[in-house]
């Protein structure tokens, strides 16, 4: 416990090529640490965080670091902060600002007002902004209940601000999950409850805070209480997991676009059938050969949880096209082990297509064509990749 204990986040790789992370708990006052690894294993303790020793320190990290171009990390602390706060005065939680030196500095704290106990990490907007949830607190106060949760935008100076209060209803509560930035501009996240079957939600949300309710979550059909943060696709839609519910009632993974067409693409299946797994909770991540990676709480076949990768057919995309001497290459996205086929047309008035390659199996994630058979002769011509 001494270099900390329960390490609830994913790692980050920082700029030197280290990995740097949080513990939950352990240290020298039990309230959580900061920690270096290499990838030889080595471990070092950079730092104990002392909760109400030191309470505008923040306690109990519990999501992800992010590296600004600063160079320092950002993260959330679950508790700490303020001292006159909930439970026992442990505080609300704070935003904290770590150098690889050692030194930590916290910009902001939460006050319920704009918040309480930050779950999710922080996403560094291109704006230069931070952004994040809190799962508790807010306007969005039903009798006692201290809040359903928010969205906050912290500057580099520290000025935190509430940009969304959670009510509770259509709109969603108790965000446990990171947002993501949308290519788009916007932000997306999941709450865990909420909506119009208290499931949970999937929203969109402007830097402005311009809020939109995406999607509400039918355990039944395509699962309930998300807990995972989203991750956009190279396909531009969002891939995520719900922890309950589908057809087995062991969660699923759902995939929407940004417009909030939901389609549930996999349920989970337990310890029966092939063995998927059960209860993800973490959030999905996309590998170089385009198919998603993740992990289920529990399931399997010893009943322990799973690694599980899913390929789901994406529509392939152009990277590049040159031409030199007489000869068009071609270049695209794919995803290994989908099979695709380039056409070409010289006059788009017709509907004919003429075949340039046979079809192939991709064994990475990208791959490429050429043309020179006649191509010097023809004013245009155009290509298409079809999925096979």
């Amino acid at each position: 416990g001494t270099n900390g204990a329960a390490p609830y986040a994913a790692l980050v790789r920082g700029a030197d090529g280290n990995f740097y992370g949080t513990t939950f708990t352990g240290g020298v006052s039990n309230w959580g640490t900061i920690f270096l690894i290499t990838t030889n294993g080595a471990l070092t303790n950079l730092f104990s965080f002392t909760g109400t020793n030191n309470p505008y320190q923040g306690a109990n990290p519990g999501a992800a670091l992010v590296q600004a171009s600063d160079g320092s990390f950002y993260g959330t602390a679950d508790y700490g902060g303020l001292t006159n706060a909930s439970y026992g005065g442990h505080g609300y939680g704070a935003v904290f600002q770590f150098t690889t030196n050692g030194t930590v500095t916290v910009p902001a704290v939460f006050d319920n007002t704009n918040g309480a106990h930050p779950s999710g990490g922080l996403a560094l907007g291109k704006d230069g902004n931070f952004y994040g949830t809190t799962t508790f607190g807010g306007s969005g106060i039903r009798g006692t209940f201290p809040g359903y949760g928010t969205v906050f935008k912290m500057t580099p100076d520290g000025t935190l601000t509430n940009i969304y209060s959670f009510t509770g209803f259509n709109d969603g509560g108790f965000p446990y999950a990171s947002l993501v930035e949308g290519n788009d501009g916007n932000f997306y996240g999941t709450t865990y409850n909420g909506g119009t079957n208290q499931l949970g939600t999937v929203f969109s949300i402007t830097p402005g805070g311009q809020f939109k309710a995406l999607y509400s979550f039918m355990s039944s059909s395509v699962g309930g209480y998300p807990y995972g943060s989203l991750v956009q696709g190279s396909d531009g839609n969002l891939y995520g997991t719900t922890s309950i519910g589908g057809g087995n009632q062991f969660g699923t993974i759902f995939e929407i676009t940004t417009n909030g067409n939901l389609t549930r693409l996999i349920s989970f299946s337990g310890t029966s059938g092939p063995s998927l797994g059960a209860n993800p909770l973490g959030a999905l991540v996309q590998g170089t050969d385009g198919n998603f990676y993740g992990t289920t709480s529990l399931g399997g076949a010893n009943g322990l949880g799973t690694i599980f990768r899913l390929s789901v057919p994406m529509p392939a995309v152009f990277k590049a096209i040159t031409l030199s001497n007489g000869t068009a290459t071609l270049t695209w996205s794919a995803v290994a082990g989908q099979t695709y086929q380039v056409q070409y047309s010289d006059d788009l008035t017709r509907t004919n297509w003429s075949f340039l390659t046979k079809p192939s199996v991709a064994t990475s994630g990208v791959m490429t064509a050429t043309d020179s058979d006649g191509i010097a002769s023809f004013a245009q011509r155009f290509y298409r990749v079809v999925l096979e």
